[in-house]
Order: C-alpha cells, then sequence, then structure tokens
C-alpha cells in the first residue's frame, strides 16, 4: 500500500520587504524562522500582510527585497513550480466536473508517475484525511468540511517541503471549524508536517499552532506560542488580538528587583515589572483572571449579566475603568446593580507600557 510521507523542510524570511506599485509596502522588513515540522500560524487584522508573506512562500508573489529560503535553499527568485510547496486555499478550489479521486490525483498528472501509481497515492491521500471510499463522488455530493478535506488531500499526495494554509475554515459554520481545524492538527503532527497558516481568528490560531506570528501594519508585532503569547503580550495591540484583554489605567508605586506593586485607584498588587519603572502603567487582564465575588479587591458594580451557557459574562463599572469579566458559576449569577469587590488572580495580570 502506497503511504504519502512528510519531506518538512525550513522555511527562513531575511529582511523581506513587498511593495505594490510605487509606495503600497505590503510586508516591511520582516525576519522569520519556521522550523521543519511545525504548525506556524500568521494571525492578525486584515491588511496586515500575513497572507502577502504566505504567497511569497508559494511564489505566487515575489518579494521585492530580501531572500526566502526553503530547506536551506534560496528560492526568492524561483516560481511556484519549483519550490515544492502545496496550497490549500480558501475557497478549496476542486473542479466541480471531476470526482474526489480526480481532483486529488490532478497534480500528481504533472509530475511523472504511472497512472496506477497516481491512484494508489491519491487512494492513501484520501484515507489520510478519513475519506476512504468517497472517490467516485462529486465535490457537490460532500459536505463543506467533506470538500475542504479533499483539498488537504490533493496537497497532501505531493509530499510537499512546506503545507500553506490561507484561511482554511472561514467557510465553514463553527461547529464545523473546530473538528476540521483538529483533523488539520492531527494530520500534521502524525505526519510531521511542515505548515505555515494565515488566519485572523485567534481561537483557530491558539488551537492549531507550535508557534503564532502576530502581524500589524505590514511587520511582526511579536512570535511566541500561544501560551506565551496569551500569557505574556508585548504589547497592547497583542494583549488585545490574542483573546480578549482589560486594559485598565494603573500606576507602578515602586519596584524591587523584578517584581512592582502597582495601584488600581485604593487596590495595591504586586506582579512582575517587566522592565518598566515606577510611574503610569497599562495593566492587561483576561476577562477569566478577574476574581469576581473575592474578598479583597477593588469596588465594582454589575451593569451587565449575560448567560452564554457555560459560562455567565458581566461588564462591571469601576472608579478606572469599564471591565469584562467572565465567570464560570452560572447557577448563582450576579444580579443587575449589585455592588461586589473584585480581585486580581496571582497569575495572569501583565503589565504593559502606558499609553
Amino acid at each position: 500500500m502506497t503511504q504519502i510521507h512528510s519531506k518538512a523542510a525550513p522555511v527562513s524570511f531575511r529582511n523581506v520587504t513587498k511593495i505594490y506599485g510605487t509606495d503600497v509596502v505590503a510586508v516591511d522588513d520582516i525576519s522569520l524562522e519556521i522550523e521543519a515540522g511545525k504548525l506556524v500560524t500568521l494571525l492578525g487584522p486584515s491588511g496586515c500582510g500575513k497572507t502577502t508573506t504566505l504567497r511569497m512562500i508559494a511564489g505566487l508573489e515575489m518579494a521585492t527585497s530580501g531572500q526566502i529560503l526553503i530547506g536551506g535553499k534560496d528560492v526568492t527568485t524561483l516560481p511556484a513550480t519549483d519550490r515544492d510547496v502545496s496550497m490549500v486555499f480558501q475557497s478549496y478550489a476542486l473542479f466541480p466536473h471531476m470526482t474526489v479521486l480526480e481532483n486529488v490525483s490532478y497534480g500528481l498528472g504533472f509530475s511523472g508517475f504511472a497512472k496506477a501509481e497516481t491512484k494508489d497515492r491519491a487512494n492513501a491521500g484520501l484515507k489520510l484525511v478519513g475519506l476512504e471510499g468517497f472517490g467516485n463522488r462529486l465535490p457537490s455530493e460532500l459536505s463543506g468540511g467533506q470538500q475542504q478535506r479533499v483539498a488537504v488531500a490533493r496537497a497532501l499526495v505531493l509530499e510537499p517541503q512546506v503545507l500553506l494554509f490561507d484561511e482554511p475554515l472561514s467557510n465553514l459554520d463553527a461547529k464545523l471549524r473546530r473538528q476540521v481545524r483538529e483533523d488539520i492538527r492531527e494530520i500534521q503532527q502524525n505526519l510531521g508536517l511542515s505548515v505555515v497558516y494565515v488566519t485572523h481568528d485567534q481561537e483557530e490560531a491558539l488551537a492549531v499552532s507550535d508557534e503564532i506570528v502576530v502581524m500589524r501594519n505590514a511587520s511582526i508585532a511579536q512570535i511566541g506560542s500561544p501560551r506565551d503569547l496569551y500569557d505574556e503580550p508585548a504589547d497592547r495591540f497583542v494583549a488585545d488580538f490574542i483573546g480578549e484583554a482589560n486594559l485598565l489605567p494603573c500606576k507602578i508605586t515602586s519596584v524591587e528587583g523584578d517584581m512592582a506593586e502597582i495601584s488600581l485607584g485604593d487596590y495595591r498588587h504586586k506582579l512582575p515589572a517587566r522592565g518598566l519603572p515606577v510611574g503610569d502603567a497599562t495593566l492587561a487582564v483576561r476577562p477569566t483572571r478577574l476574581l469576581v465575588g473575592s474578598e479583597s479587591g477593588f469596588p465594582a458594580k454589575v451593569m451587565k449579566a449575560t448567560y452564554v451557557g457555560s459560562r455567565m459574562e458581566y461588564t462591571l463599572e469601576t472608579e478606572f475603568a469599564s471591565i469584562f469579566a467572565i465567570q464560570d458559576d452560572v447557577d448563582t449569577p450576579l444580579e443587575i446593580g449589585q455592588e461586589i469587590t473584585v480581585g486580581l488572580a496571582p497569575i495572569g495580570p501583565v503589565l504593559l507600557p502606558s499609553g
């Protein structure tokens, strides 16, 4: 039985810039190392440069300056056909008049494989994505999630050095998105594939990635593991973009060693200083890191209470800001207008520069 193997390769960007026309900078002097066998996500808002970066790996866009290496080989000026990468598009890009097996076989037809080998490889690809026995169906006879799996199989059978995903789940409903992202992650880990994945969905990025590259205004804002970015954001943009964060104005009243004491109104709290001096600062606090109904903390008033099934969501008014909090207790919810005390979890709140 033919098996699909991984030829995973690293990807390097060295001071890469992409300019459209004379003055539209889509990617601005980025340097980036993507390890072989890892799933790295390019995450950011629309227009930040993530899709252009992906397309430059694929050879669908050419860098204006800098170097792109795949597996240590300089591919900066090579066309897409010579790069040994495969891309899975947002739209699936399946041929509607071809069967599933013919769609998966399509790229193999240009790779010099004999007919029998092409069919074996295509069937192996379908088995890998859980669609064994679906080869004779047309794309129109499949669900959206199944069509996306066919697109993944078509890319995998070429055994690329790097597999690229461009917003692969955006056409699927929420429940299906969760299932397909788990499928993609499982296949990537089982085969040890090098994957570069583009999305603007923070939860999706946190769920599938070994590493996330957060992009902003054509450049890189921060690179790190999902947990690093969630728990240790570098600035206000990353804190607010990766999950939700309350950004509260505070004062650092003293610094001893690497620990700072801050004041939020009359409330005092100690946490890592992260190199910041005494003075104005910003405290980033995830909604789950607020201790609603704590014995010690700062006073707050419940302005909104929303039940969303697995948790309660609250909007709370304090003397320094309106804040958003999440609580797992859905059986004894707080009431609108209720006066409470809110504390900070010992781990989670992070100091950032002010402004």
